[in-house]
């Protein structure tokens, strides 16, 4: 009973939020991210940074714990274009994308990017 009363009055971003992203490029290709709350309210969060809309294609979203460990990179503390929150955004699929990726991290998203060295 005490476990639950403690856990109940730490603030919501303290438990771990995450949703994985994917969309189909064609038959064979898909694009694959995770996205993990920093610090975003928990509710926007849910409703509306995990929620993209992508015109023409199909994107499944899936809620998790945390971000599933194989991504080939990170940008950490990527912090979305007129907002003040941060959040940490995993990628999957062609390591080889990592040197656009990590540019866009640093410049539009002001994050820091970590290749994990997965190939």
């Amino acid at each position: 009973m005490r476990a639950g009363l403690v856990l109940a009055m730490l603030p919501s971003w303290v438990w771990a939020q995450a949703c994985v992203v994917e969309t189909p490029i064609d038959d064979h290709q898909s694009v694959r991210l995770c996205q993990e709350n920093v610090s975003i309210p928990k509710q926007l969060f849910s409703s509306g940074f995990c929620q993209p809309q992508l015109k023409g294609k199909v994107v499944t979203v899936s809620f998790v714990e945390q971000c599933p460990a194989e991504s080939y990179g990170v940008c950490r503390n990527a912090q979305v274009q007129g907002t003040p929150y941060r959040q940490h955004i995993h990628y999957y699929g062609h390591a080889s994308d990592g040197v656009y990726l990590s540019v866009a991290c640093e410049k539009q998203y002001h994050g820091q990017w970590h290749d994990l060295g997965k190939r």
